[in-house]
């Protein structure tokens, strides 16, 4: 059975890169749109999700980028999240800005 997936260009990127990173075409895909998922809910509130962190350890997050919380949307070098293959959020339990990259989401509650 073939299924078309349609996707809008930023989608396609992330899953470029997550497919590139994991070697899976089939995760890229399936992660981009996790992705997609989680920035919708991260922009409409406090979003509940779970990823790897660097260390391999497992976080659990709440997480927002509505508001004010969110006006500095660039990294020191200038870069936007997405230019340097990462989600932004603001935690709201640790008070902080957070950074996980796009192959490392697990689920988004």
């Amino acid at each position: 059975m073939t299924q078309v997936v349609t996707m809008n260009g930023m989608t396609a990127y992330r899953a470029n890169v997550i497919a590139r990173r994991t070697g899976s075409e089939a995760m890229g895909i399936i992660k981009a749109q996790m992705i997609d998922l989680l920035k919708a809910k991260l922009q409409n509130g406090v979003a509940h999700f779970i990823y790897m962190k660097k260390d391999g350890s497992i976080r659990e997050a709440w997480g927002t980028c509505a508001g004010n919380l969110m006006r500095a949307t660039q990294n020191g070098r200038g870069l936007s999240g997405d230019q340097v293959n990462t989600v932004k959020y603001f935690d709201v339990v640790a008070g902080g800005y957070r950074s996980m990259r796009f192959e490392n989401l697990l689920q988004v509650l």
